[in-house]
């Protein structure tokens, strides 16, 4: 047995995610307003978000260990001071985020209805892309996995190879198109797309016809995700597989696709069966999103324990 066997028994799961910080701006209102008006906000809140740290954040949150990589704005930053405060205190480790001078660290408004659905736009300086990630070795020391944004893959994909050839589970998250000679399809062992970055990429308006497309072109196991819908995914026959969503009273999905990602990691590198780590990310993302604040309402391992221990149903297909 190695050192890293040794510690892997005795510590919790330490996943590194690769991602964007962005600064998000919150507003609660009563509906969208139309072009050209105006609406008055009922709530607000400005919070750390992006898929790599709202993932990171989930993961501290059930008891993982959640590190942190990727470009942020220039350390002059207020915005990014606070960010690196508000991970500090769930337990994320942002050590390794990097500053690119002269940047603004991107920057989201985002919307939330009734119904709890998030409206968003988001600005990142192209500058960001240009980052250069520390050295493989420092990143994957102690690492039991990595998650990453697919957004990230122009400079991630090859510290996700290296990952790969070291045996390390390298879970994609696809939230926008891919192109299908994207490096990074070949060194995931999971990548688990939204339903709109899926039909994009694969330029079909069927869901499984998107999996089955994709699925020639990559070793990883793939699904997808369609919020009230459930998950899809193709098994180790590529056979279809759906499991629905958990019915619960929505207040704010904002995270719950990035929250989900990250629970799913963690139940990865835990050597959860896959049927049943999907069902644990699934339940993870809907407690979510029975609360405001983005990945800041989520659940911790005891309450999701709790949640699956209910027999909470699910919606029908």
């Amino acid at each position: 047995m190695t050192s890293d066997d040794r510690r892997r028994r005795t510590q919790s799961p330490r996943i590194l995610c690769i991602g964007m910080p962005v600064r998000d701006l919150i507003f609660r209102i009563a509906h969208l307003p139309d072009r050209g008006h105006k609406e008055s906000a009922t709530e607000f809140a400005e919070i750390a978000g992006g898929n790599g740290p709202n993932a990171a954040i989930g993961i501290a949150r059930l008891g993982g260990r959640a590190t942190l990589c990727g470009p942020v704005g220039g350390l002059q930053e207020q915005a990014c001071g606070y960010i690196r405060d508000q991970l500090a205190n769930e337990g994320v480790d942002a050590s390794g985020l990097i500053a690119v001078p002269d940047v603004v660290t991107p920057i989201s408004t985002i919307m939330i209805d009734p119904s709890g659905e998030r409206t968003i736009v988001t600005y990142r300086d192209p500058k960001l892309w240009s980052v250069q990630l520390p050295d493989s070795d420092q990143l994957l020391a102690s690492c039991d996995a990595i998650l990453t944004e697919s957004r990230c893959a122009e400079f991630a994909t090859d510290l996700c190879a290296e990952a790969h050839r070291r045996g390390l589970p390298v879970v994609v998250d696809a939230d926008r198109l891919m192109s299908l000679r994207e490096g990074l399809l070949q060194v995931s062992s999971h990548i688990i797309f939204s339903a709109e970055a899926l039909r994009a990429t694969a330029g079909e308006s069927d869901e499984i016809a998107s999996l089955r497309k994709v699925a020639k072109l990559t070793p990883a196991l793939l699904g997808v995700t369609s919020g009230v819908r459930g998950v899809d995914w193709l098994d180790g026959d590529g056979a279809p597989r759906h499991m629905p969503a958990f019915p619960v009273h929505t207040v704010d999905t904002l995270g719950a696709g990035d929250v989900f990602h990250g629970a799913f990691t963690l139940a990865v590198v835990e050597g959860q069966p896959l049927e049943q780590a999907l069902r644990f990310a699934s339940a993870t993302a809907a407690l979510k999103c029975t609360r405001f604040g983005g990945a800041f309402g989520s659940p911790t391992r005891s309450e999701v324990d709790a949640f699956l221990a209910s027999g909470a149903a699910v919606l029908p297909p």
